[in-house]
């Protein structure tokens, strides 16, 4: 009993008496951006924004969805791309773009969903078309957007058309564009459909879920020196990897006995993001 009793005080005693906050509470719980001019820090997936500007919850060609999120906000190059990749929309016959999540009022790791979206230079868009440009703000947290796979992501289903074809092509062309995630199957889709130029599916690649949407990455923006830009694609149009993905879904290869269990997901804190990141939080 009185070993036992010491073991349970060495325990309490070694342990620590306040832990530093998650990084995800304090940067989601800033309902406005900063005053400064407008720079990403640090990388995708560990940074945070100075000067957001906000896309603006309607437009002639888009409209802003799940505005209870308060994650429509970006690098000003960002907002600008949104509004021009709507536009062309419209002219593929629909009525705009409902555009997802973006990034927060001053960027930085949010407390639910994306691990990425953190600068101010990633976006959602959902694949479906806009058919309606006057959804309230009820209907915007309540409309469902729809998916376009087939059999776990091996295929696109009846709904894929050549307007999802058309308008992720359209963003890949823009030279701000770094990369765009898609699932596998709608990637080996656009590698069949495509006749012409085929260099801007390199930046179409291949990714877990993103069958609803098709997340936008811009690349850094001048002015932004502490962005850190993501390695870029590999070579080529990414084509044979994504059907070896594709391949691999219908046919899974059998474990690996020999792999290492994953590692549980570590939660920011901010020691972990760019040392602008604290003046950001905490500026007026």
């Amino acid at each position: 009993m009185i070993r036992l009793l010491i073991t349970c005080l060495a325990i309490g005693f070694a342990a620590p008496t306040s832990a530093e906050p998650m990084a995800k509470t304090l940067f989601g719980g800033k309902a406005d951006p900063t005053s400064k001019r407008s720079q990403s820090y640090g990388s995708y997936a560990k940074g945070c924004l100075d000067g957001a500007v906000q896309l603006p919850q309607s437009g002639r060609t888009w409209q802003a969805m799940r505005l209870s999120r308060n994650r429509n906000w970006g690098h000003p190059e960002l907002v600008s791309f949104l509004k021009r990749l709507s536009k062309k929309a419209r002219s593929l016959g629909a009525k705009g773009l409902y555009f997802g999540d973006m990034s927060q009022p001053r960027g930085g790791p949010m407390k639910t969903g994306h691990r990425s979206h953190q600068i101010g230079l990633d976006a959602d868009v959902w694949m479906m078309p806009a058919t309606r440009l006057d959804l309230t703000r009820k209907e915007r947290e309540n409309l469902s957007a729809v998916s376009y796979r087939r059999q776990k992501g091996a295929f696109v289903n009846a709904r894929w058309s050549r307007f999802q074809h058309e308008i992720i092509k359209a963003a890949a062309q823009d030279k701000r564009v770094a990369r765009i995630f898609v699932f596998p199957g709608a990637k080996v889709q656009m590698c069949k459909d495509e006749k012409g130029d085929r260099a801007w599916l390199n930046k179409i690649r291949p990714w877990w879920g993103h069958h609803y949407h098709f997340h936008v990455r811009l690349k850094c923006q001048k002015g932004s020196r502490n962005c850190v830009d993501q390695a870029p694609p590999p070579r080529g149009d990414g084509c044979a990897a994504a059907q070896k993905w594709v391949d691999d879904i219908i046919n899974p290869p059998p474990p690996d006995p020999n792999a290492k269990p994953r590692k549980p997901r570590h939660e920011l804190v901010m020691s972990d993001l760019p040392r602008q990141c604290e003046r950001v939080l905490k500026a007026r």
